[in-house]
């Protein structure tokens, strides 16, 4: 009985077995080379979004620089100096909310990680959108003094900027001196994370060389803080996105060659074990016939 039953299992597990694996073989090869296929056909609309998205954000760059650039020539004529003791640290991350643009994001957070090491500071994180505020929140969630989401569906106003320097400057929270960390956008596979000081309305009002400007007053010197402050927050948030966009083409481009590549492994693949199916029956109907 034992040499039966032996003789019943080698002949369940001979040819008919081996010709299903092949075919579920056939099958999971197939399926995969479909799912590949609909993946490369998203990132190469991706990659047509973003590239009309980059040259729009790429018009609207350049009229925004100026803004940052009339703040940064303002604050280097005023000859603004900072005391290093004074503790209280403000930190503004400026990222969106949308992902798939490679390390953009990242290389912000990893910036101001290097920063918040210097545990003598009382830091605060104000964050501008969700990518940046959850990374940082896993570490520094006690840090964080507000964050503003559903940034970077839309091109960036200067009404958005706005809304986000008069939340900063009404939250009650006095710092002494400030950095804004951000991309900077350098060509279409290439940015820079850039860090660049935020002076606060007492440290601006304690420069001896403000006193060179006529009709300086408490009031006009506050009001025009703030709007230094605002067009700071725009030309970084303009800079970024114009960053994000280019990073997101470049990144889907580079998506959709990779899948091209393994569309073209797959293929031989199936190919190849299709081909070995067909032989491996024809040799069995061939020895079937021989044998009769």
């Amino acid at each position: 009985m034992a040499a039966t039953v032996f003789t019943r299992t080698l002949g369940v597990f001979t040819p008919e077995r081996l010709a299903v694996r092949n075919m579920a073989t056939l099958k999971d090869i197939s399926m995969r080379l479909r799912s590949v296929k609909n993946i490369q056909k998203i990132t190469k609309s991706m990659k047509m979004v973003s590239a009309a998205k980059y040259a729009r954000a790429e018009r609207e760059l350049k009229p925004a620089r100026v803004y940052g650039t009339g703040c940064k020539a303002f604050y280097e004529a005023a000859d603004i100096s900072t005391e290093d003791a004074k503790p209280n640290h403000l930190i503004l991350a400026i990222s969106s909310d949308r992902g798939l643009c490679g390390a953009i994001h990242s290389s912000v957070v990893r910036a101001i990680k290097e920063t918040l090491t210097d545990e003598s500071l009382n830091v605060k994180l104000v964050c501008v959108g969700d990518k940046a505020r959850l990374q940082l929140q896993r570490f520094y969630a006690d840090k964080i003094l507000m964050s503003f989401n559903d940034i970077g569906k839309k091109p960036p106003t200067f009404g958005d900027a706005a809304i986000i320097a008069s939340a900063i400057l009404e939250s009650g929270y006095e710092f002494d001196l400030g950095e804004i960390y951000y991309n900077t956008f350098r060509s279409v596979v290439s940015y820079r994370t850039t860090k660049y000081p935020l002076y606060s309305l007492d440290t601006v009002a304690k420069s001896e060389s403000i006193l060179s400007y006529d009709d300086v007053d408490a009031d006009v010197l506050r009001s025009y803080q703030e709007y230094q402050f605002t067009s700071l927050i725009y030309s970084a948030m303009k800079e970024a996105a114009c960053s994000e966009q280019s990073s997101r083409m470049t990144a889907m481009d580079a998506a959709s060659k990779n899948a091209g590549e393994m569309i073209d492994k797959l293929t031989l693949t199936f190919n190849r074990t299709r081909q070995a199916v067909i032989t491996k029956e024809l040799i069995e109907i061939i020895s079937g016939a021989a044998a009769i």
